[in-house]
């Protein structure tokens, strides 16, 4: 089964930057488009990003309004995925996890993101 661990989250002030990270328990990078999503107060996790490698290359796709701000990359030497976050705000603040762009894979747990003064 494979395993995914977040990291990277931590206290920012707002306009501020993190870069998460997400590591694969095996190689399933070469398999999935590959997705970040973030909790909502109600514990539903949205979708802000996604990355699928395809023969043309690695597309990215942002699906809420929210994530301008945020880069989606990939190495897959390292069975990582990660989100860039820039220019940050307090709206921004909350667990965010990697999974499959469809969810297909075991939670995580998440890692957190807190944007204050």
């Amino acid at each position: 089964q494979v395993q995914l661990v977040e990291s990277g989250g931590g206290l920012v002030r707002p306009g501020g930057s993190l870069r998460l990270s997400c590591t694969a328990s095996r190689n399933i990078l070469s398999l999935y488009a590959m997705g970040w999503y973030r909790q909502t107060p109600e514990k539903v996790r949205e979708l802000v990003a996604t990355l699928a490698l395809l023969n043309s290359g690695p597309v990215t796709n942002y699906p809420h309004s929210m994530n301008t701000r945020f880069t989606i990359s990939a190495d897959h030497a390292k069975n990582t995925v990660y989100l860039q976050m820039d220019n940050l705000t307090p709206a921004h603040a909350t667990v965010y996890f990697c999974n499959t762009n469809t969810a297909t894979i075991a939670w995580g747990q998440g890692t957190q993101v807190s944007v204050s003064p």
